[in-house]
C-alpha cells in the first residue's frame, strides 16, 4: 500500500509561479494509471502565469477563493469547486482572498514540465 503525506513531499515553484508538491506522478513509481496528482498554493493577491498544457488538466479547490480564467472566460471559484480546463487553452487563476489559495491539480496524462508553455 502506498500512502504518500504531503508534508513529506518537496516544494517546488512550476513555470506557472504556483508552488506546487506532487503527491503522485504516473511516470514516477510503478502505477497503473497514467495522470499525476499535486498540490497547489498561490499567495494572496497573487496569480499564476498564464500557461497553457499540451493535456486535460482538473483542479479541485480546497481552501480560498480567486478567480479561474481559462481561454475568454472567467469564474469566481471557491473551496468544493472543481474546474475542467481542455488541452491546449491558456490558462491562469487569481487568488482574491485573504488566505492562501489551495488546490489539488490533476494532469492527464501526467504533467510533465516539455508539455507546459507559459506566457
Amino acid at each position: 500500500m502506498l500512502v504518500k503525506r504531503l508534508k513529506d513531499c518537496g516544494k517546488f515553484i512550476s513555470g506557472d509561479k504556483a508552488v506546487l508538491r506532487e503527491l503522485l506522478h504516473a511516470g514516477k513509481g510503478d502505477f497503473e494509471f497514467r495522470y499525476s496528482l499535486a498540490h497547489a498554493l498561490v499567495g494572496r493577491g497573487k496569480s499564476t502565469l498564464p500557461h497553457s498544457l499540451k493535456n486535460s488538466e482538473v483542479y479541485y479547490i480546497i481552501s480560498g477563493r480567486g478567480v479561474m480564467h481559462i481561454g475568454s472566460e472567467s469564474k469566481r471559484v471557491s473551496a468544493g469547486c472543481a474546474v475542467y480546463i481542455p488541452p491546449g487553452e491558456v490558462q491562469y487563476i487569481r487568488n482574491t482572498g485573504s488566505n492562501k489559495l489551495e488546490f489539488i491539480c490533476i494532469v492527464d496524462p501526467a504533467w510533465e514540465p516539455e508539455d507546459e508553455t507559459v506566457g
